[in-house]
């Protein structure tokens, strides 16, 4: 009920946009957000919205160079990617939970789409 899309390789300073479309019957007024996982890391918070998008929040190694955003009238969420960087590169998730915005990181999100490879070379 969630799946991303978007991913690439691309160079650094280059842009891409990321979309996660999901199923607004079942998670049109829940918050959501994406994650990335590099390889031999850990999972980790990139940014985040609430379910109409007026409210966002940002990793501090990603704000002001990512910007999150939905359309519920689309059913898809996107992650607008710019100035990116090699340290950038990983398998990046849309997920979403239940609970009120903003949701906690390790515990908030019960669903989760597949990933998104995304690859910044040098």
């Amino acid at each position: 009920q969630l799946q991303a899309s978007g991913g690439g390789l691309v160079q650094a300073g280059d842009s891409l946009r990321l979309s996660c479309t999901f199923s607004k019957r079942a998670f049109g007024l829940y918050a959501m957000g994406w994650f990335r996982q590099a390889p031999g890391k850990e999972r980790e918070f990139v940014a985040a919205c609430n379910w109409n998008g007026g409210s966002t929040s940002y990793a501090d190694s990603v704000k002001g160079r990512f910007t999150i955003s939905r359309d519920n009238g689309k059913n898809t969420m996107y992650l607008q990617m710019d100035r990116l960087r090699p340290e950038d590169t990983a398998v990046y998730y849309c997920a979403t939970g239940s609970g009120r915005f903003p949701l906690n990181p390790t515990y908030g999100y019960n669903y989760w789409g597949q990933g998104t490879q995304v690859t910044v070379s040098s």
